[in-house]
């Protein structure tokens, strides 16, 4: 090898080693010692062992700013490829300055080139604060340091690839409208932070006194604000369950989802489903018990968990394909619809339909939920979301009601002609309707069960009238073209996967536009 080589070669080798420890040995233990991951090591865990490709490892090494605080670059989870970028907050305290920015734009660039997923790792204050008097006014430093706009690939790779933000510290500005494009979030509990505003500046203009979790915490934003999809205790957890969401997913809207083999019989019928749901429509039941049984060995990944605990949204498998599923969760508001749980439906739904997996509607809802705080909230404008989501997809759908489905409740999980639920299948408890059967009697018949020697004997002589005549699946199916079949609890799962696997081959075609308005 000739001197010049080698010499190169050498110092080759000492700048990347020097670039591999970011901040310094000293930086990196103070990561350790908040309990943080450093990004390197959060790069380990999320992807294969030995997969990692860096990209640009040399930027900023002559000023001593290893990476410029990022690092970016591409490998694999579970043997398929992701583009991926790890802030590293033991340089530059993490901030996004012009090239650490060009980074961040130039990975979801490549991943949605390459049509694959995109995960972003997230430990930031934000934008790099320029020094005043270098020549360019604030506003021209501000546009110089950040490196361009990350939110234009975030948002051009909306529906193309999935994207996943994993939030690993106190974020704010650029590092959490970049996320909030995304398709899903990720917080660790008492570390992450996400917030527009930070406390000080809150206490300072709007005069109130809230510590970071207060304001921005995982549980804030898991539990009120909805912004958060997955709280996770720990940095380690995080990942890995970053892994398994991934695994459900495809690597773009270009191919279908995954398909595993489970070991779970298709075929297979659960007598203890007919047990898990009471008659009465106004005893509440556990709907994740009833997912739990439909789907491949009880496999569920629950999106938005903590937020409009109403509804039920993730992802399961059936004859190891993927499916979405939206359900009524009776435990909580009795299933009501609601402002909240209008726009986690939605949002999930218009996902599923992004990527090819077939939605699941489980039905068991007594409608919106009324009064003023509803009405005032907009419950008119987030419900037509839900209305819009559902006509506007084009995968595979198919819904089970369970036990009952009142008034609009019969629309918002898409349960009435024209909704483009592709089959229907009630289980032989039943009811549905505008309203109860108990309110349908009390509004039809008040004056007569007033006037009756026995107004209790009456009503109940009704209502056996009613649930008889009105809200009996089994005299429903004689006149309802557009209920498929009325199934025994049992056979639900088995009905499912043929029916999934009669509509696999299901092709929609849409009117030419740019394209729609959905409420907002």
């Amino acid at each position: 090898m000739e001197p010049l080589m080698e010499e190169r070669i050498q110092r080759l080798r000492e700048v990347k080693k020097r670039a591999l420890q970011g901040g310094g040995e000293e930086k990196l233990a103070k990561q350790h010692q908040q309990g943080k991951l450093t990004a390197r090591e959060r790069l380990d865990i999320l992807l294969d062992e030995g997969s990692f490709s860096e990209s640009n490892i040399l930027i900023g090494h002559l000023a001593g700013h290893s990476g410029d605080g990022v690092i970016a670059g591409y490998g694999t989870i579970d043997g398929r490829p992701v583009c991926t970028y790890s802030q590293d907050a033991s340089v530059l305290g993490g901030s996004i300055g012009r090239d650490h920015g060009y980074k961040m734009y130039r990975t979801v660039e490549r991943a949605m080139d390459m049509k694959v997923p995109f995960v972003g790792i997230h430990d930031s204050p934000g934008a790099r604060v320029p020094k005043l008097g270098e020549g360019l006014g604030v506003i021209a430093q501000l546009l110089e340091k950040s490196g361009g706009s990350i939110f234009y690939p975030n948002t051009q790779a909306s529906g193309v690839i999935p994207q996943i933000a994993i939030i690993m510290g106190s974020c704010g500005g650029i590092s959490v409208y970049s996320p909030a494009l995304t398709d899903f979030i990720f917080m660790i509990d008492k570390t992450s932070h996400m917030f527009i505003t930070g406390p000080r500046i809150v206490k300072s203009v709007m005069s109130e006194d809230l510590t970071m979790e207060e304001l921005g915490g995982a549980r804030v934003h898991a539990q009120k604000s909805g912004v958060t999809d997955f709280r996770m205790k720990n940095e380690k957890e995080c990942l890995q369950e970053v892994r398994r969401l991934l695994s459900f997913l495809p690597s773009s809207y270009l191919e279908e989802p995954p398909v595993v083999n489970t070991g779970d019989d298709p075929d297979r019928v659960d007598d203890e489903l007919a047990e898990l749901v009471p008659s009465d429509p106004n005893k509440a039941f556990n709907m994740h018990v009833v997912i739990k049984h439909l789907v491949d060995n009880g496999d569920f990944l629950e999106v938005k968990r903590e937020f409009a605990q109403e509804m039920i949204v993730g992802f399961g498998r059936l004859d190891g394909h993927t499916v979405g599923i939206v359900a009524n969760q009776p435990m909580v508001r009795a299933g009501s619809l609601t402002v909240d749980s209008s726009d986690k439906e939605a949002r999930f739904m218009r996902f599923c339909d992004c990527f090819n997996i077939p939605i699941i509607m489980l039905v068991d809802t007594p409608a919106y939920q009324p009064g003023s705080q509803q009405e005032h909230a907009g419950i008119i404008r987030h419900g037509a979301k839900v209305l819009y989501a559902l006509c506007e997809a084009q995968v595979p759908r198919v819904a089970v009601v369970l036990r009952k489905s009142y008034g609009g409740g019969n629309l918002g999980m898409g349960t009435v002609p024209g909704m483009a639920t592709d089959l229907l299948f009630y289980w032989p408890i039943v009811e549905c309707g505008v309203m109860g059967a108990g309110q349908s009697v009390d509004l039809f018949y008040g004056k007569e069960m007033a006037a009756a020697p026995d107004p209790a004997k009456f009503r109940e002589e009704k209502l056996k009238e009613f649930h008889e005549k009105y809200a009996n699946p089994i005299y429903e199916a004689s006149g309802n073209i557009y209920l498929e079949d009325v199934i025994e609890p049992r056979e639900t799962r088995r009905v499912l996967i043929r029916s999934l696997r009669l509509l696999k081959s299901k092709k929609v075609v849409r009117q030419p536009k740019r394209h729609g308005n959905i409420p907002m």
